[in-house]
């Protein structure tokens, strides 16, 4: 199937949208363990730590809010598969400690982070 324009523009917004998410984090003090971290069932945006707390952060990135708040996206659905592959990404790597899902979303160019959001 060939990518299209509009598939290489949502994905060139998505990954710019993680690194403004990843600064934010680490001018807020924590540590980057992990980004795009890829298994066959999914992948996670972002893993990072302060305070011996394991953040596992899912990261929307939209152009407006047009068509609803980026964080809808991560419906129960989604956040059972982002529950999931923390559970691998702790197994694969045996790091432990405190755990937080957090939603983090790049409307235009303001970013928001939600903590605790699932």
């Amino acid at each position: 199937m060939a990518e299209t324009a509009v598939n290489r523009s949502r994905q060139a917004r998505g990954a710019w949208g993680e690194r403004k998410v990843a600064r934010w984090y680490l001018e807020a003090g924590y540590e980057i363990l992990d980004r795009n971290w890829r298994v066959r069932s999914g992948e996670i945006d972002l893993v990072l730590l302060r305070d011996d707390e394991i953040v596992f952060c899912e990261v929307k990135a939209r152009r407006s809010e047009r068509f609803g708040m980026p964080s809808e996206a991560v419906d129960r659905r989604k956040q059972l598969k982002i529950r999931a592959l923390a559970a691998q990404w702790l197994r694969a790597t045996g790091h432990h400690g405190r755990v937080r899902f957090d939603v983090a979303t790049v409307t235009g160019i303001e970013v928001a982070v939600i903590e605790g959001a699932f």
